[in-house]
């Protein structure tokens, strides 16, 4: 079935990195959820009326929020790919993720509303109507809402999207509801103990916390978060592929969101390669990385004297320095400033961020060691984070 919607959808398209893909799976996903969770919420409503039940009716009730919440999932891809304006240069990406946020607002509003009919069911107990046929509609609205699980869950691992993923777990979450209503009206129907109000209560405590873990999950890419580890890794390993670059760093990734990824790198290259050269090899790699990773990626040259004995001498021995200090530790940008009484190692540790207030105490770590070592220099560190 998956591969049915997707062939009918994304039309034969295989790079689910393109906008255009992108856009399409998550209308795939905006259409599905419209309609499965419509069909759920009547199912559930008329399922929790016959039986009395304000558990079955507050899980009904969760279907609705999660059909309108598919139909901001649904608006919030569309705009996505609006394209770039005079007052959104990088586009409108991350209008998923405001989608998301949307989502979980309405699924923790839905869900404070549900626990207060779930507290009147608690004071006010009332009995509950129980048959074969609520038994088989419950049972085939938790097949469904599985179904809808794994096949969010498929879609966003496909194009890498927060708000699919988002939108899988509180599917997973919507069986879990409905089987704890659907043994809540077991239990009263075998031994006769009302319990509806309190897995009313329970159901309603999970509607929150999924609002809640929706919210966050949407919330971390808008802020900032880490870069994907291995699209960074893959970005290194094309730019290092080429012979002339000798090592790279300060590498930046800014998320403007899904498909619209720019970074910018340092690459370090021999001062004596032809600036032209040089030029070429840049253009070469910044070409290389958007047609394998769809990443715009800009390139700073940093020429390297790579005859230079003494230069070569103090950047391995600081190197070694600030490895002794802390393994995580690494130099870059290693230059010596010459013409003064004493010279000056000019350089970029980066380290790690639990280090971020040590500074002062890093820099007289390398300046001790480095008198040890019988060498007279002064020190301009430019501390960074990895």
């Amino acid at each position: 079935m998956t591969k049915l919607l997707l062939r009918l959808f994304v039309r034969g398209h295989e790079d689910a990195s393109r906008p255009a893909v992108h856009a399409a799976i998550g209308s795939l996903a905006g259409v599905t959820g419209i309609v499965c969770n419509g069909l759920l919420f009547l199912l559930k409503l008329l399922t929790g009326l016959m039986a009395g039940s304000v558990s079955i009716v507050a899980d009904a009730f969760n279907n609705l929020s999660d059909a309108a919440s598919s139909m901001i999932t649904f608006l919030g891809f569309r705009m996505a790919q609006r394209p770039a304006d005079k007052d959104h240069p990088y586009g409108h990406a991350r209008s998923e993720y405001l989608a998301g946020l949307a989502i979980a607002a309405m699924i923790l509003i839905i869900g404070m509303e549900q626990g207060r009919s779930a507290i009147n069911k608690i004071l006010q107990p009332g009995a509950i109507s129980f048959s074969v046929l609520i038994f088989v509609l419950m049972v085939c609205a938790i097949v469904l809402k599985g179904w809808m699980a794994l096949f969010f869950r498929t879609l966003s691992r496909k194009i890498s999207s927060v708000a699919l993923m988002a939108t899988a777990i509180d599917c997973r979450n919507d069986v879990v509801a409905t089987s704890a209503v659907l043994l809540g009206c077991l239990t009263e129907h075998v031994t006769g103990w009302n319990i509806d109000g309190y897995i009313g209560a329970a159901v309603t405590a999970l509607i929150l916390w999924s609002g809640v873990s929706v919210a966050r999950e949407t919330v971390t890419p808008l802020l900032g978060k880490q870069p994907d580890p291995a699209m960074v890794a893959r970005l290194k390993e094309i730019v290092l592929s080429h012979e002339a670059v000798l090592g790279i760093h300060d590498l930046l990734v800014h998320d403007y969101g899904p498909g619209h990824v720019h970074a910018t790198v340092h690459v370090e290259m021999s001062a004596e390669q032809e600036p032209l050269v040089c030029h070429d090899i840049v253009d070469d790699i910044e070409h290389d990385v958007l047609r394998e990773l769809n990443v715009n990626l800009v390139i700073h040259h940093d020429p390297v004297e790579t005859n230079d004995t003494e230069r070569s001498d103090m950047y391995a021995l600081v190197t070694a320095i600030a490895a002794e200090v802390d393994p995580r530790c690494s130099v870059h940008d290693f230059r010596i400033v010459r013409g003064q009484e004493r010279p000056k190692l000019v350089f970029d540790m980066t380290i790690p961020y639990d280090m971020g207030s040590r500074h002062r105490q890093l820099q007289e770590a390398v300046e001790s060691r480095l008198a040890q070592a019988g060498k007279d220099y002064r020190l301009l560190i430019r501390f960074d984070h990895e």
